[in-house]
């Protein structure tokens, strides 16, 4: 059977076989001429997108390969037993049988797992448009810098931040025809030394040439030529050059040799960290295969990689190879311009762990770049070890990050154990965002160091004061000019809450001092708490003596009335939390802040002192006077006097826990049960909070129990549509001589509609009339209800045996419940 004929072909002919290879369609579409050629079946069905089905490129891979393949496996050239109306070519030569054999594992996708194989697909995909065998390419603007297109390059058209133009070239092993579209034909195949000639690498074989290196590179044996392109040797020093050429016998053989592995490496055998013995005295070579296509031989980018050779493959590199026998500790060491660095890494213990074995990268200061730090800085961190230490580690990765594989922003954890974000802007690296290296990629046998002009300070070796941000300086501005900074002793541990700049109105700016430092004070607590460390419910001292509570939500903690925002940090000797507002820490308790406004008079006659002063965690609600006045006076007087109808409705406003507007998740409705039974909804809405989809009118009003939110509508249940009242229902009771009689007689019936949710109800009552006979003493019996009648016996008689001058029923929807005093008292403590 045919090895391929599981593979989908592109015959054309739908199926038609050849009769000595029955399992596969007659035609490959390698072999059609370009008019009755299709576009692989398999191509059609690749999606636009990054993530393209590793199957359909399989598909394509073996169409094209297979071709050739198939038909020999058989013994049978394509001359033999050709179908009708196709044409073939007379013969396919050993060569290109070779060359496609070598293909099948150099490109095809299954076998290629390394990312360099991946984004050259993804680049083949963006570039098919072209015709065959094109790849898609992004070139800088202004350099010849060119890089197969990864994901996400393509759609931002920029790389390390400038601006890139698209090209489309023949992908690595094709190459064009005249006359036709793509890149149709594969590339010649030869030995190391002419395919040096075929990718364009001429001043290297033109050295490979002069230093007698010809004859090996030309015979037997299997060889990997990391080859410098003509502008990598234009670039290289001058001096160093001209020393090479002087001594092409030895001097030039030996740094050829240096580029050379004496074995066949395709870019998918290239693993990231490997290190490869050169055929220079075994002299090590640092392969780092990145996951952005990235492939780096000593930090030198392969921009032209898998060129297939008879006896090896040719990789073509974009700087000459120089020899590395040094560490990264010896750099240092031997550097003048690193003296300063040299001496806090012995200080710190740190300089020998640089000279161990290992893939380090470490971004070394000048000793520019330790005169640049303010003064006495320097001095308190070298005395601490622990801080000295971190300062050292803070510069160094554990992975090797060569500047070619930087193509944008990427955080990288160092030894300190903090992150550092390692970026491009144009040829500059970037740390942190700010340009600062002055030299780049110099290689060493454990890793690579680049030069920088800023010293790099973890918070783990800053004091608390220094945590501070560029969006904080109003508050570290008020805590030196008060003589706070002062209080914060190095050997202490404090934690800052420091509000954002423009939480400081110019009212706050310009109190009294003596009051802004009270302020202040309470934004700086005597103990060392971190992010992590905070739980709902907790209290914490600030230097001034005041408590502060937290209080953690979804997505949000809070402290008294101010939530965090991001950037919390821990430094030497304290930690730092940003925060939206200032803090405002508690004084009064619920009823003493109702008490003091005459917004909430009205609320006094619900009689809730006990509740609303007592210690708990409550959210109220609270309606203005403003939200009775669409009751007449009569209902007023009714609430007035009826204590527990009032509270009930003051109950519906109340919620245990405090919850602060700013803690809600925006958008979000979050629903919680007040205490009178109820569901209430809350949403926080650019700012402002719904309650009830009603603004509230100001919020996050702090307590000492409590958190209040103004509202200027009564709320009620969402299910409540109506409430009926009937006032004053008139029952005479009667004695004989053996029992009373209850006689109802004709009630006086007030009602009325109230307009809920915009949907007049109008309210028809239905009377009944009866007699009982009840045991039982004389009372004065008031009920409002929803009706006459209806009443049991047992219940009658229940009511007459309680020990009460008055029953009252608040009706919501014909299913409410009015809570007793009792009750309430029962219900509100637990």
């Amino acid at each position: 059977m045919c090895k391929w004929a599981h593979m989908i072909w592109d015959t054309g002919l739908n199926g038609q076989r050849h009769e000595n290879c029955k399992d596969r369609p007659t035609e490959p579409t390698a072999l059609t001429s370009s008019s009755s050629r299709k576009q692989p079946r398999g191509l059609n069905y690749l999606e636009d997108h990054c993530n393209a089905s590793k199957h359909s490129r399989d598909t394509i891979l073996m169409q094209r390969i297979s071709a050739q393949v198939c038909p020999l496996a058989h013994g049978h050239t394509l001359l033999e037993v050709p179908p009708s109306g196709m044409r073939v070519r007379p013969q396919v030569s050993i060569i290109d049988t070779i060359f496609s054999l070598l293909l099948l594992v150099v490109v095809n996708p299954a076998n290629a797992n390394g990312h360099y194989d991946k984004i050259l697909a993804h680049s083949r995909i963006r570039g098919r448009d072209q015709g065959p065998n094109v790849c898609a390419l992004q070139q800088i603007l202004g350099t010849k810098k060119k890089y197969f297109s990864t994901c996400r390059n393509w759609y931002q058209g920029a790389i390390c931040g400038k601006k890139t133009t698209v090209l489309y070239e023949c992908c690595p092993g094709y190459m064009r025809m005249e006359g036709m579209k793509g890149c149709p034909a594969v590339m010649p195949i030869d030995h190391v030394y002419g395919t040096l000639g075929i990718v364009g690498a001429t001043t290297t074989q033109h050295y490979s040439d002069v230093s007698k290196l010809r004859d090996e590179i030309e015979g037997k044996g299997s060889f990997t030529y990391f080859a410098p392109s003509n502008e990598a040797w234009d670039n290289l020093d001058s001096e160093i050059r001209r020393g090479l050429e002087n001594n092409v016998n030895v001097e030039l053989l030996n740094a050829l040799h240096s580029h050379m592995v004496n074995k066949r490496m395709l870019t998918k055998d290239l693993k990231n960290g490997m290190i490869v013995p050169s055929m220079y005295n075994n002299l090590g070579l640092f392969i780092n295969h990145y996951p952005n296509g990235v492939v780096t031989v000593n930090c030198a980018r392969i921009i032209h990689g898998n060129q297939i050779a008879t006896n090896g493959v040719v990789h073509v590199i974009d700087r000459v190879l120089t020899q590395i026998g040094t560490s990264i500790q010896d750099y240092i060491e031997a550097e003048d311009d690193l003296s300063s660095f040299r001496a806090a890494a012995i200080t710190s213990d740190i300089l020998e762990t640089l000279g161990r074995d290992g893939h380090f990268t470490l971004f070394a200061p000048t000793n520019e770049a330790f005169e640049k730090l303010p003064r006495g800085v320097l001095e308190r961190i070298m005395g601490d070890n622990v801080a000295s230490e971190a300062l050292m580690k803070y510069h160094i990765l554990n992975t090797l990050q060569c500047s070619e594989a930087i193509m944008g922003g990427a955080v990288f954890e160092t030894l300190e154990g903090n992150t550092i974000e390692i970026g491009c802007d144009g040829d500059s690296i970037t740390v942190n965002g700010i340009k600062m290296v002055n030299k780049k990629d110099i290689v060493t046998n454990n890793g690579v160091i680049h030069l920088i002009d800023q010293v790099l300070i973890p918070d783990s070796a800053k004091q608390v004061i220094e945590l501070a941000g560029n969006q904080q300086t109003t508050f570290t501005d008020l805590v030196a000019q008060l003589g706070l900074a002062s209080a914060l002793k190095p050997d202490g541990e404090y934690t800052l809450l420091a509000p954002m700049n423009n939480a400081f109105s110019d009212d706050t700016l310009s109190m009294d001092q003596r009051l802004l430092k009270l302020i202040l004070q309470n934004h700086i607590l005597k103990v060392k708490v971190g992010l992590n460390e905070l739980y709902n419910g907790q209290k914490l001292e600030t230097i001034g003596g005041k408590q502060l509570r937290v209080f953690v939500y979804r997505t949000a903690v809070c402290i008294e009335n101010s939530c965090m925002v991001r950037g919390s940090k821990q430094g030497r000797n304290g930690a730092i939390h940003i925060f939206q507002e200032i803090i405002k820490p508690a004084e009064k308790s619920l009823h003493e802040k109702l008490k003091q406004d005459k917004r909430f008079s009205l609320l006094e006659a619900a009689d809730l002192k006990e509740l609303l002063t007592q210690p708990g965690d409550w959210t109220l609600f609270v309606p203005t006077n403003d939200a009775f006045k669409g009751m007449t006076n009569e209902e007023k007087e009714i609430l007035i006097r009826d204590k527990n109808a009032l509270q009930n409705i003051i109950l519906y406003h109340l919620t245990p826990g405090v919850f602060i507007g700013k803690g809600f998740e925006p958008g979000v409705t979050n629903i919680l049960k007040t205490t009178q039974g109820s569901k209430i909804y809350l949403k926080g809405v650019n700012d402002t909070l719904l309650v009830n989809e009603l603004k509230s009118k100001e919020s996050d009003i702090m307590t000492t129990n409590g958190v209040i939110h103004v509202v200027d509508k009564l709320l009620y249940p969402a299910a409540t549509k109506i409430i009926t009242k009937v006032v004053e229902p008139k029952i005479k009771v009667i004695e004989d001589s053996l029992h009373p009689i209850i006689k109802t007689e004709e009630p006086i019936i007030k009602k009325y509609t109230k307009i809920i949710d915009g949907i007049p109800v109008e309210i028809t009552e239905k009377e009944t009339r009866e007699e009982r006979i009840i045991t039982g003493p004389e009372i004065k019996y008031t009920r409002i209800t929803a009706g006459g009648g209806g009443e049991t016996e047992e219940t009658l008689k229940k009511l007459l045996q309680e020990e009460v001058t008055k029953v009252t029923k608040f009706i919501e929807g014909g299913d409410g419940h009015l809570y007793e005093d009792e009750e309430i008292k029962r219900l509100l403590q637990g």
